[in-house]
């Protein structure tokens, strides 16, 4: 039979530790189990699947995280950056796990890869005693993604990957787990907690999104409010008054200034919009 159809499925049972006897000795209870042995080119691969035990549990979006120690963690491909808050939303710590060589490594070594990070960052998360992890949900899609369509297809497979594996390693640990929209974590990351903590972009991104598990929305800070009245606002009037009358008149020209219009618009009735299109004049403009 050629290799690559080479294929053994095999079925047994493993003994699982579940309670006591009266006489203190420990019941076994088994449970089925799932060899899989594949012959590929001249090699073989082993693959075990099994049921696993889970202890922990996905929150829903209303639920309210009641952990002392909460990790926002934001997820790359060649990075996965953690932040530690309190449950009032402050900033307690923060550490960085690369993982560079997913981006370059063969496809059968990828699974190790991921699963010795993911466990990495779980035994110091055990370690500083939180108890819940708060993740980005990649299926709401960022509106403020420049990412070409295939390059971001391709990121995105990869982040889920590492999605997935960290929810199953939150699950077995005991931790509590919630997903959040993405939107404008990394610009309100950059431009509010960067600078104040000390952080990385993907760092203060990641602290964002642990306060956007517990809750609390982000304010554009007075400074940079200031600056989008006194720099942006003239800038992109100035700009409007400088465009040609052809351009004015043109299909591009009538997009470019209903766009700027818009960003003038938000920029005037700050108090009255959505947090999120006040960041989003942020993002494009500062």
């Amino acid at each position: 039979m050629p290799d690559k159809f080479f294929e053994e499925i095999l079925d047994f049972t493993i003994p699982d530790v579940e309670g006591m006897t009266p006489k203190g000795k420990p019941i076994e209870v088994f449970k089925p189990y799932t060899i899989q042995i594949k012959r590929k080119n001249g090699e073989y691969y082993v693959h075990f699947i099994y049921e696993e035990n889970e202890y922990g549990r996905e929150l829903y979006s209303t639920d309210i995280i009641k952990k002392n120690v909460i990790a926002g963690i934001d997820i790359n491909i060649d990075r996965i950056a953690v932040s530690l808050a309190s449950n009032q939303g402050n900033f307690l710590e923060s550490k960085v796990f690369y993982c560079h060589e997913l981006e370059y490594v063969r496809a059968n070594k990828k699974g190790n890869l991921v699963g010795e990070t993911v466990k990495t960052i779980f035994e110091w998360l055990k370690l500083k005693n939180a108890g819940a992890i708060v993740i980005e949900n990649l299926t709401l899609k960022q509106q403020h993604d420049t990412n070409k369509k295939f390059n971001r297809l391709t990121h995105n497979f990869k982040k889920k990957k590492l999605m997935d594996t960290i929810i199953r390693r939150a699950l077995r640990e005991g931790f509590l787990i919630k997903k959040v929209n993405p939107a404008y974590t990394s610009v309100i990351g950059r431009f509010k907690y960067s600078e104040k903590y000390g952080l990385s972009v993907h760092e203060a991104a990641s602290f964002v999104i642990a306060r956007r598990g517990l809750g609390f929305e982000e304010k554009v800070p007075k400074a940079l409010l200031l600056e989008l009245k006194k720099k942006v606002k003239p800038y992109l009037i100035a700009r409007l008054g400088s465009m040609e009358e052809s351009e004015k008149h043109s299909e591009q020209g009538k997009k470019q200034r209903q766009y700027i219009g818009m960003l003038l618009n938000n920029i005037n009735n700050f108090k009255n919009i959505h947090l999120w299109s006040l960041w989003n004049v942020v993002h494009k403009t500062l």
